[in-house]
């Protein structure tokens, strides 16, 4: 934990810990938001301690104002922080002072009062339907082994036809091979969901695992590295990218760009809001309703390439 340099009270510094422990305990949270939570915490407490002199305390959160959090602000401002990190550390500090004020009944209104900055949203920038084709068509070719492209291609064919992460889909392993109709899928925060299976995506996977020269095992990854190993997210990427460069896709044609493909070309088909939202694991709405705008950005692009007004 990032904050036990920092000037706190033994006190504090245990309830910190506490705090973070019952994160991972009952919500399930990875060790990466575990490690993120304690920074971002740490790092105000630390703020605290030295604007106020002296060490941070329990009781310190009480004493609190309106002044205090523009100073902080302004300090993370100063340090060149960005709207959107620092909307998410005031979201860890104001879970975190939550859960102390119920168990030493403090009065953190300034605290709760303090509103987060304001940033534009990034949309997430799909890849048409065509292009996901040829990235799916192509893919293979990035790999001196046969059996290597055809695992590529099951990958990829996973991220744009269920919807998985790229950790969702190297995180298979042996247990679920031959894929069924329906993956269970272990997500974010240990949250599970049923995502169905296309055939495409079935065949995929059977075409790799019959080229594969590693014995397939039930705790094995079911996606192999060349030597035997578990496939890394970092081959992922580098196989996408010479593809979307031979392709001549933008940038922004990334694995996960296949993720939110899925997800755009589901809703532009008359796809639920919800049932898209359980099928790509989203614990809320919210991260969902993004796909709303891509597609209505995308009708209107379609709406100005083809009305006659539009060049009128």
């Amino acid at each position: 934990m990032t904050a036990s340099g920092l000037q706190l009270s033994a006190a504090m510094r245990d309830a910190l810990q506490l705090w973070l422990q019952g994160l991972k305990a009952l919500d399930g949270a990875s060790e990466h938001t575990i490690t993120a939570y304690g920074h971002d915490v740490g790092q105000f407490l630390g703020f605290l301690a030295q604007h106020h002199g002296g060490s941070a305390g329990l009781r310190q959160l009480a004493d609190v104002t309106q002044s205090d959090m523009r100073a902080w602000m302004a300090w993370e401002r100063g340090a060149g922080l960005g709207s959107r990190s620092l909307a998410r550390k005031l979201s860890s500090i104001k879970s975190f002072a939550r859960w102390l004020a119920e168990r030493e009944n403090l009065d953190i209104s300034a605290i709760l009062a303090t509103r987060a900055p304001r940033f534009s949203r990034k949309l997430p920038r799909p890849l048409s339907a065509e292009s996901a084709r040829e990235v799916l068509d192509n893919a293979s070719l990035q790999s001196r082994e046969d059996w290597a492209g055809l695992r590529d291609t099951a990958v990829l064919t996973l991220l744009y036809g269920c919807g998985l992460r790229v950790s969702e889909a190297l995180g298979l392993t042996g247990r679920d091979a031959p894929l069924r109709a329906a993956l269970r899928i272990h997500g974010k925060g240990g949250k599970e969901r049923l995502v169905p299976v296309l055939p495409v995506a079935q065949q995929a996977v059977t075409a790799y695992l019959h080229a594969c020269p590693h014995p397939q095992t039930p705790d094995a990854p079911l996606f192999r590295g060349l030597r035997g190993g578990p496939l890394s997210r970092r081959h992922i990427a580098k196989v996408m990218e010479q593809t979307r460069l031979q392709l001549g896709l933008p940038a922004t044609a990334t694995p996960h760009a296949l993720r939110h493909s899925f997800a755009t070309h589901l809703l532009a088909a008359g796809g639920d809001l919800r049932a898209i939202q359980e099928l790509l694991g989203h614990a809320s709405l919210q991260s969902t309703q993004v796909y709303t705008a891509v597609d209505s950005g995308r009708l209107m692009e379609i709406y100005h390439a083809a009305h006659p007004r539009a060049h009128g």
